[in-house]
């Protein structure tokens, strides 16, 4: 049965992520680590999809991700070749981003978040083979990821963006494993709630200690970012209340890739026209503004290509997901003994309706 709480932590995360990068408030990063949330909650459905499917899982998570990403390719890199930018095999790698793609002029700021899906792409690369060994060694698997931060981050050891990545949200991942496989529940919910502590105190003194070039930005800060997070994570994987169904979460889970994918570029295009035309776009007014502006834009593109991940999902594609389709009723049947004289209705009729 679909966990609907689950689905409203993606929703927020959705929306939060949306807002962040329209204002750049460094707030929220500490309020609602969106990132890693996503994150943790593809791992426990990754666990899922393993379980049922094997190693078939990666295909399907893979057809899940990518048709979204092409759809956007197929715009970005036309326009870079138009624009001027030399044809390289690094923009091939749009269409399977195992490093970060290249990207040229506009498109570098307009797709500057495409590193999710090349982290996302790495962990699902890597769940088939990091799952036997988390079942066998959990505890030990799970810290891992943290244990090489900190090492990357206290030895300021230079390493590749990837790998760094995957210490970093490896192990909110690796937490989605936990959840899946009932850990977090066996934990109880004192304990849990009592590592979360236990994970915030030194995440809120590193991040203190050591603030970034954007003060108290989380993404700045990837050690206080990794236990901040995980912390953030027990406490929300800690309830589990029961959340009723309703049509924005259903748009916003089965259109998220889309919201993800296109937002960056509509704030940037919006941002940039903006200025020229001499509007404000920071304050009240420019954040309001361009809020409803994008919030609208966003509305034509989740119109216009969101249906690719209905197809990429295997459901039927339809334009704006969660609208109810009406159950015809079933026919009524009378029966032989309570049918009127000179019926026809028979007993072979009437059992041959079911």
């Amino acid at each position: 049965m679909r966990n609907r709480y689950l689905d409203l932590l993606r929703a927020v995360a959705t929306v939060r992520v949306v807002i962040y990068h329209l204002t750049g408030w460094a707030a929220l990063t500490v309020v609602f680590p969106a990132m890693s949330v996503m994150f943790a909650l593809a791992g426990s459905l990754m666990v899922a999809s393993l379980d049922r499917f094997g190693v078939w899982a990666v295909e399907r998570r893979l057809r899940r991700l990518l048709p979204s990403l092409w759809v956007i390719a197929l715009i970005a890199v036309p326009a870079m070749l138009i624009a001027g930018t030399p044809w390289d095999s690094g923009l091939l790698l749009w269409g399977f981003p195992i490093v970060d793609p290249e990207a040229t002029g506009w498109w570098m700021q307009a797709l500057s978040h495409a590193w999710y899906l090349r982290d996302f792409l790495w962990l699902v690369l890597l769940s088939p083979l990091a799952l036997p060994v988390f079942r066998r060694f959990p505890l030990a698997t799970v810290l891992a990821p943290y244990l090489a931060l900190a090492v990357l981050e206290l030895g300021d050891i230079a390493v590749p963006a990837v790998a760094r990545d995957l210490a970093l949200y490896g192990g909110a991942w690796l937490l989605g494993f936990a959840h899946h496989d009932g850990h977090l529940d066996r934990l109880g919910r004192r304990w849990l709630l009592g590592i979360a502590a236990g994970l915030a105190v030194p995440a809120a003194v590193w991040v203190l200690s050591n603030p970034g070039p954007r003060g108290y930005d989380l993404n700045d800060i990837p050690l206080g970012n990794a236990l901040w997070s995980a912390a953030f994570i027990l406490v929300a994987l800690a309830f589990s209340p029961m959340v009723r169904e309703h049509r924005v979460l259903t748009v916003l889970n089965s259109r998220a890739l889309t919201i993800y994918l296109w937002h960056v570029p509509l704030i940037v295009a919006v941002t940039q026209i903006g200025e020229r035309a001499g509007l404000p776009v920071r304050g009240v007014a420019g954040i309001g503004w361009r809020a409803v502006v994008v919030v609208l834009l966003l509305g034509v593109v989740i119109a216009a290509v969101g249906w690719v991940e209905d197809l990429a999902s295997g459901r039927r594609p339809v334009l704006l997901p969660g609208r109810r389709v009406p159950v015809p009723a079933a026919p009524s049947v009378v029966s032989p003994a309570s049918a009127p004289s000179g019926s026809l209705v028979s007993s072979s009729s009437a059992t041959s309706r079911f």
